[in-house]
């Protein structure tokens, strides 16, 4: 099993250490609603948990949540609700997306606001090691400590100007900065009292310190896996390595994954431009989540991924044409032809191969073999489209005794398009596989 190493810029075939596989990825900030954007991440995640769950390791999967930055807070303040109230809301249409999505749950979901004593442990410890330092009642971290700064985002370090320093938690600069661990307490802002060389500094914790915090809290010092998208890659992980390797003097994390952004038709999604879009967007326009994670395969990970609605109509139609092959769900598959979609799955997880040789097969119980892989649902999708097209049966009967023939009809089209035929006969009607 390989994988491509953002930190090392190569395959690296992956060996397993005592006990669980330790996976991080970076979660959602809780500020709006996940757009599809954000899900392809989260479906990247996920396959990864199932792959290495399906080839038989045990993993632990910590995902965190982003409930206080300088995003939540401002959505707090506009909506003129509290913080809690504001990302609950968020948080919640997170979880039900995640599910319509069929993500497996991460073992643990960390808050930053339930972790504020771990953040202030870290910090504190960041500074006694001469890593940081306290300007105007803020907490930095001092990058020209750290020599290896860079070697993830691969830097050219003469940019660096001593002393600069950067407050805010997301920025894109090409001189690198100190960034901020502890964040000075502004008006009208939640904070909490980190205690530090007999000083009391009112104030919250900077973005990319929550991160290191939750991750070694659960995972340790040394992680097997760290996902996110490619513009976390700096400065975010870079600063997570930083914070990290600083205090424990370990390696943070063996392999780094990113997955590439999402483009809708070519161009970066944009509420100005009017190709946002959400799960929710999805669905009303009568797609199936199962659609757009299908969409999202079909693509490899490490490739942008362009978006479009015939293109999601198009992995529609797929689907469905999978969900028909079911009639010959007991006819058995060549060991090869598995073997086949192994080799490309231990290939960096290469899912566009993996589904070609599995359209190739043609063969339902090949696909029922590696569903928990995709996590397609292509059974549970079928039981439902079942039960819709039997109602629908039944009320077709209804309106052809009250002799409404023409709504009878536009009935028989529906259940067709959930993939089943109506065959009347003298004992009544019944379903047939389309």
């Amino acid at each position: 099993m390989y994988f491509f190493n953002t930190l090392t810029q190569k395959k690296e075939k992956f060996a397993p250490r005592q006990g669980p596989v330790l996976i991080y990825s970076c979660g959602p900030t809780v500020y709006a609603r996940a757009h599809i954007g954000n899900l392809r991440a989260f479906l990247f995640a996920d396959l990864l948990v199932r792959y290495l769950r399906y080839r038989g390791y045990q993993t632990k999967w910590v995902m965190n949540i982003t409930d206080v930055d300088d995003k939540t807070i401002l959505g707090a303040e506009k909506a003129k609700l509290s913080l809690k109230e504001y990302t609950q809301k968020y948080e919640k249409l997170l979880f039900k997306d995640l599910r319509a999505l069929n993500v497996f749950p991460a073992d643990v979901y960390p808050r930053a606001t339930q972790e504020i004593t771990e953040i202030q442990k870290l910090v504190k410890k960041l500074y006694q090691k001469g890593y940081a330092y306290i300007r105007d009642g803020s907490v930095y971290f001092d990058i020209s400590k750290f020599t290896d700064y860079g070697k993830l985002s691969h830097l050219d370090l003469p940019g660096l100007k001593p002393g600069a320093r950067v407050d805010v938690d997301q920025y894109n600069k090409e001189a690198p900065a100190d960034f901020v661990l502890w964040k000075k307490k502004k008006e009208g802002e939640p904070f909490w009292i980190l205690e530090i060389e007999n000083q009391q500094l009112p104030g919250r914790p900077g973005w990319h310190i929550e991160c290191s915090a939750m991750a070694m809290k659960y995972l340790g010092p040394t992680l097997d896996f760290h996902l996110g998208g490619v513009d976390l890659i700096f400065p975010h992980h870079e600063n997570e390595i930083a914070q990290s390797e600083a205090v424990t003097g370990k390696s943070f994390v063996r392999f780094w994954l990113h997955n590439e952004h999402l483009l809708v038709e070519g161009e970066k999604m944009s509420k100005s431009l009017g190709n946002f879009y959400t799960l929710e967007d999805l669905e009303k326009q009568g797609y199936s989540p199962a659609a757009f994670r299908y969409l999202c395969l079909q693509t490899h990970y490490r490739s942008k991924m362009d978006f479009g609605f015939r293109a999601l109509e198009a992995a529609s139609h797929v689907l469905t044409e999978i969900k028909r092959l079911r009639v010959r769900r007991n006819e058995r598959y060549h060991p090869k032809e598995k073997e086949a979609v192994l080799k490309a799955l231990d290939d960096d997880l290469n899912t566009p191969r993996a589904l070609s040789l599995l359209h190739e097969s043609n063969n339902f119980a090949l696909w029922q073999e590696f569903e928990p892989v995709f996590g397609l649902r292509i059974e549970e999708a079928q039981r439902k489209n079942r039960r819709q097209a039997e109602k629908l049966l039944q009320e077709r009967e209804r309106l052809r005794a009250e002799r409404r023939f023409q709504e009878a009809d536009a009935l028989r089209a529906e259940i067709q398009r959930l993939g089943y035929l109506v065959e009347d006969t003298e004992e009544g009607p019944r379903l047939l596989d389309n």
